[in-house]
């Protein structure tokens, strides 16, 4: 039947999709140029033009990674030493019977 399926990199992708958006030559030719299927073409075009606006988008989003490790970290201490209160006050209940 079929045969294994062409992954290609992002780099070709964008390569090509850029070269679609130019417009300079049509889809077909650089289908044939490229060795790829003119709807394949169209398809990363679309996906290009629909997240370029995310290349410009406010960087603040990305300091807020930090924010949330710093958080997760302050979380896992706190579950850390309620788990060790909780251990001790069950040994000290455990002792008083």
């Amino acid at each position: 039947m079929g045969g294994k399926r062409k992954s290609f990199s992002a780099d070709f992708k964008a390569k090509v999709a850029l070269e679609a958006i130019r417009g300079i030559s049509t889809t077909a030719e650089i289908a044939l140029r490229h060795k790829v299927h003119p709807n394949q073409i169209a398809k990363w075009k679309k996906q290009a033009l629909e997240n370029m606006a995310a290349l410009f988008a406010d960087g603040r989003s990305k300091t807020n990674k930090g924010d949330d490790e710093q958080l997760r970290d302050r979380l896992y201490q706190q579950i850390g030493q309620l788990q060790f209160e909780l251990d001790w006050l069950k040994k000290k209940v455990g002792d008083a019977d």
